[in-house]
């Protein structure tokens, strides 16, 4: 299993949006992308994404970090590029880096 940390910013309109609803919004940039992504256990089964931490609403931040988790392994350029085109404005990746767990 690859993971994928990325750093990104929240900026613009999207400081207006929620942690629950960030997460939903990175859910349908994977699927939209169609990055082969590991999904969580259990009755209902989701994209496995876990953030660093919450951030409040209406505050904007340049050292946001989600982590994906992604099954089988893929190029990271290539993640970045796929998921860039299905983020909105307002939420930019600066950086990622990839691990092997």
């Amino acid at each position: 299993m690859q993971k994928i940390i990325v750093q990104y910013a929240k900026t613009g309109m999207m400081i207006y949006i929620s942690q629950l609803d960030l997460l939903r919004l990175f859910q349908r940039a994977l699927r939209r992308a169609q990055v082969p992504f590991v999904l969580t256990k259990g009755y209902n089964p989701r994209p496995k994404i876990s953030f660093k931490r919450a951030l409040k609403l209406g505050i904007e931040s340049y050292d946001e970090e989600v982590t994906f988790y992604l099954e089988p392994p893929m190029d990271s350029e290539l993640f970045r590029r796929k998921l860039e085109e299905q983020l909105p404005e307002g939420i930019e990746i600066l950086s990622l880096r990839s691990e092997f767990v």
